[in-house]
């Protein structure tokens, strides 16, 4: 039996060589589905070539690792959350431990990846819920993940596909928004919905290792501001929407 579509719940450079640049794209029209499912296809092979070993940049040893460290990555980088979850898993590795962890402590532990406040309050409220109702282990359930403290659609995603192989969607960052956007995939800039345009074109067994390999993709070559265009693999075929040549 085919498993359902997920239900959304609201969630080098060469020296003297003009770069490209980015520009506010107008309304495009999107092409018909056929050619955007056949462009996909030609995406999903070249990042496989480049990318056959693209994983999660975040560190971690158990799903609970993983979900307390993707809360984290929120308006941070994974660099900076690496170095902060390895000091403190090395002390609090599980939910039974972060949940009897004061308040307090676990805002000075997390300060440094920003709007630690909130982070520590939900990291301390989904560990109790974990410890009490779950017996410590995160649930491979995304109606459940959705529903525990400072858990949305993104972050379940990341935990059911990269710590249980379950594709439960597309994960859509900023790297990947952008990228599909300029690949021709989605026309739109809202991460609830090209999730949705991504979905309707790749094959589900797809969705975890295109959000792996994206990423790292957008973080090497098809950067933000200056997109290293001549040194891409999708040179050929990406139509470059939003790019200033």
């Amino acid at each position: 039996m085919t498993a359902p579509l997920p239900r959304f719940v609201g969630v080098g450079i060469s020296v003297g060589k003009k770069q490209p640049t980015t520009k506010r794209a107008g309304k495009v029209p999107a092409p018909p589905l056929a050619e955007r499912k056949a462009q996909a296809r030609r995406v999903l092979r070249r990042l496989a070539a480049d990318y056959p070993d693209a994983q999660c940049a975040l560190g971690h040893q158990t799903p609970y690792q993983l979900l307390v460290a993707t809360i984290l990555s929120a308006q941070c980088t994974d660099e900076r959350v690496n170095l902060v979850t390895k000091e403190l898993f090395a002390k609090h590795p599980d939910a039974a431990s972060i949940a009897k962890l004061p308040l307090a402590k676990l805002e000075k532990a997390i300060q440094s990846t920003g709007f630690f406040r909130n982070k520590a309050k939900n990291i301390k409220a989904l560990s109790q819920r974990l410890s009490e109702e779950f017996n410590g282990e995160v649930p491979q359930d995304l109606d459940i993940l959705v529903n525990l403290p400072g858990v949305g659609r993104k972050t379940a995603n990341v935990v059911l596909g990269t710590a249980f192989g379950i594709p439960t969607g597309v994960v859509v960052d900023t790297h990947v928004g952008r990228i599909s956007k300029r690949l021709g995939l989605t026309e739109s800039t809202d991460a609830v919905k090209i999730e949705r345009d991504l979905i309707e074109l790749l094959p589900r067994k797809e969705w975890i290792d295109y959000s792996h390999r994206l990423i790292h993709h957008g973080r090497r070559v098809c950067k933000a501001r200056k997109p290293l265009c001549d040194e891409c693999g999708f040179k050929k075929i990406c139509p470059r929407i939003g790019v200033e040549h």
